[in-house]
């Protein structure tokens, strides 16, 4: 992609690499594929294999999550999960306006993971805060 910093300021904005130093910041950049989708193309539909997440750089996409709706911008992300255990796709994902995303493949992630331990051990503290807040959620809506 051609903007770096835009591309480094929305990779810090993510809970996984918000703690990262710009080096590996960079490192997670070239593990990444740019892509480009016009507006009412789809991103990922619900049903296809979850093997990529995507990080929003410009444009606005809608997800569809069981007829839910919410808007992602730039800096916003989605398919987090692929990158360490990949499934089915459980929502659908459609360019509003013209999108520019990074397409984090999960195969090429997890090796770079494997020679970027400081990165694993971020994105596993990210992962540890947001199951936390999920079960302090579930709490709560149970209590």
């Amino acid at each position: 992609m051609d903007e770096p910093g835009i591309e480094i300021a929305a990779l810090q904005s993510i809970p996984f690499f918000a703690g990262l130093d710009p080096g590996d910041l960079d490192s997670v950049l070239r593990v990444g594929v740019p892509v480009s989708f016009s507006a009412d193309q789809p991103i990922v539909e619900e049903g296809d294999p979850g093997d990529a997440m995507y990080v929003i750089i410009s444009g606005e996409a809608r997800v569809d999550v069981g007829g839910r709706f919410h808007i992602l911008r730039p800096g916003d992300f989605f398919g987090e999960m692929a990158l360490i255990a990949p499934s089915r796709r459980m929502a659908t994902v459609k360019a509003v306006a013209p999108v520019r995303a990074l397409r984090i493949p999960a195969e090429d992630f997890q090796t770079f993971l494997l020679e970027h331990p400081t990165v694993a051990l971020a994105m596993l503290k990210a992962i540890i805060l947001r199951l936390r807040e999920v079960e302090q959620r579930i709490d709560a809506w149970m209590a």
